[in-house]
């Protein structure tokens, strides 16, 4: 086990101020820059036990149990590790030099709203939307300089995108790199820039792109159109533009999932004695047979007439839920024709007979709230 105050070279009974002078010194000896690469493990251990031993808390934990009281792990993942301090003290000047940063950027992905009738999403439909956007500058072609010109070499940097300097700290002297402020990190001066697009090699612009709607889609799916957002900075590539789609409601049909519901009206007599209807429909005129004697809420289904399925084959159903109309105003003649049906039917005097819970309406609304 690893004894922190050992590596400091400091007793147990040390202030903070003594710990703190012995791990500068340590630092300052053992940095690689001074000691060279073999120095870098014994650097990183005098880093940990400094980061224990300067902590209250974390010395007190090491002093009742060692390093296995702080998980194992030398106290490195309570929130401020090794990699921190040497960040801290040497910046940028740990890293390689990454080279200069590309001037082009990818543009932003762009979101429209689209809103497309009910037979739409039922087969799909080829749209058109309109777009304010940025494109690719037509003057400059994305390269930001007016044309004949170009870029030019940075002075400062010399194209490197980044400048070293040398900063003194309590270890002495310490080399730092950061972005060049003459060229904003790209390594490259635009003297010239394009008069079209100021110099940043795309224009606003607005424009009309394609949009194929899948048969099938509903209210909150999105179409991506990869590629057809923003242009970048700098003539950087575009971005993606995602299609959100919303169905507006249908005053004749409902969607549930991929089939399509109706509602039609027939009179008590039509119901009773069966009569054949006629139903304008997404896929034209149809025949609805209502067989003699048809309840209501009945449902009648005309197969493959629904929404065409997403991403799959074929198509849903239309289902067509009968509305049996009582008549609420009868004249002399019509009342006696039912009573005498009724007569005949023995039903003057009409008894409820109770139906059976799996028909009724309350299973119904049993079902409903139960999400069957």
């Amino acid at each position: 086990m690893n004894d922190y105050y050992e590596i400091l070279g400091v007793p147990r009974t040390a202030t903070q101020e003594e710990i703190k002078r012995a791990y500068r010194k340590l630092a300052r000896k053992l940095h690689p820059d001074v000691a060279g690469p073999e120095a870098e493990e014994q650097f990183k251990e005098v880093g940990r036990a400094y980061e224990v031993l300067s902590n209250p808390e974390k010395r007190q934990m090491y002093d009742l149990g060692g390093e296995s009281a702080l998980g194992g792990n030398g106290g490195t993942g309570a929130g401020f590790g090794f990699s921190d301090i040497f960040e801290t003290f040497f910046g940028a000047a740990t890293g390689a030099t990454r080279g200069p940063a590309p001037r082009g950027r990818r543009g932003q992905d762009a979101l429209i709203r689209l809103e497309i009738d009910l037979r739409d999403a039922v087969f799909g439909v080829e749209e058109e939307i309109q777009v304010e956007t940025a494109v690719l500058c037509g003057t400059c072609n994305g390269t930001c300089t007016r044309p004949g010109t170009s870029v030019q070499t940075c002075a400062v940097c010399g194209g490197r995108g980044s400048v070293q300097r040398v900063a003194r700290s309590f270890l002495g002297n310490v080399m730092t790199t950061s972005p060049c402020s003459a060229c904003g990190g790209h390594g490259t001066t635009i003297p010239d820039p394009c008069p079209e697009c100021s110099g940043q090699g795309r224009v606003r612009t607005r424009r009309s792109i394609p949009v194929s709607v899948p048969a099938g889609v509903d209210t909150g799916n999105r179409i991506k159109l990869t590629g057809s957002g923003e242009v970048g900075p700098g003539g950087g590539p575009p971005g993606d533009l995602y299609v959100e789609l919303r169905v507006r409601p249908h005053p004749v049909f409902a969607r549930r999932g991929d089939d399509l519901y109706a509602r039609v009206e027939v009179p008590m007599t039509a119901a009773a004695l069966g009569t054949v209807l006629h139903l304008d429909t997404f896929d034209g005129p149809q025949e609805i047979d209502i067989a003699p004697g048809t309840q209501p809420e009945e449902v009648i289904t005309l197969p493959g007439l629904g929404v065409g399925r997403l991403n799959g084959h074929g198509r849903g159903d239309l289902k067509v839920e009968v509305d049996v109309e009582v008549p609420t105003a009868l004249d002399d003649r019509q009342r006696e024709l039912l009573a005498e049906l009724a007569a005949l039917r023995g039903e003057e005097h009409a008894e409820p007979r109770l139906a059976p819970a799996a028909n009724g309406v309350f299973s119904r609304l049993r079902d409903k709230f139960a999400g069957r």
